[in-house]
């Protein structure tokens, strides 16, 4: 019976992959917080792995090295404006301590996304030694 890595790993792979586009969002918003007419951006988390195994959409495939193939697979519909809860008079809507929050939050539940998948692959390891 071959090994498959999906659903050997589960919706953990998928959920590093998330934090991960997520973290570089956060941060952005974090770098823009000064800028004029910066408008604060998050993903919609829940409804991104809602689909992370019904999502049977035909990626590109690169077929030489030299082919910029993204792998970022998230949807666009799920990257939001973020909703500011005191909107800035220069139009930015960057909020720097909540922001700040949601990305240590988002660092806490990456680690966390690392430490199941470290689980995962020890287990994995350790069924094929026959431990």
């Amino acid at each position: 019976m071959p090994l498959s890595f999906d659903s050997a790993l589960g919706i953990h792979a998928k959920a590093l992959q998330v934090r991960g586009k997520r973290t570089q969002i956060l941060a952005s918003n974090i770098a823009n917080a000064d800028t004029p007419g910066f408008k604060a951006r998050d993903i919609d988390y829940r409804a991104v792995l809602s689909h992370a195994g019904t999502d049977r959409r035909v990626g590109m495939r690169g077929t030489d090295e030299r082919h910029i193939v993204s792998g970022n697979d998230i949807p666009a519909a799920s990257l939001l404006y973020r909703v500011p809860l005191h909107p800035s008079l220069d139009g930015n809507t960057v909020d720097g301590q909540m922001e700040k929050a949601a990305f240590a939050e988002n660092a806490l539940r990456y680690q966390a996304s690392l430490t199941f998948l470290d689980r995962k692959f020890k287990g994995l390891i350790g069924a094929l030694k026959g431990e």
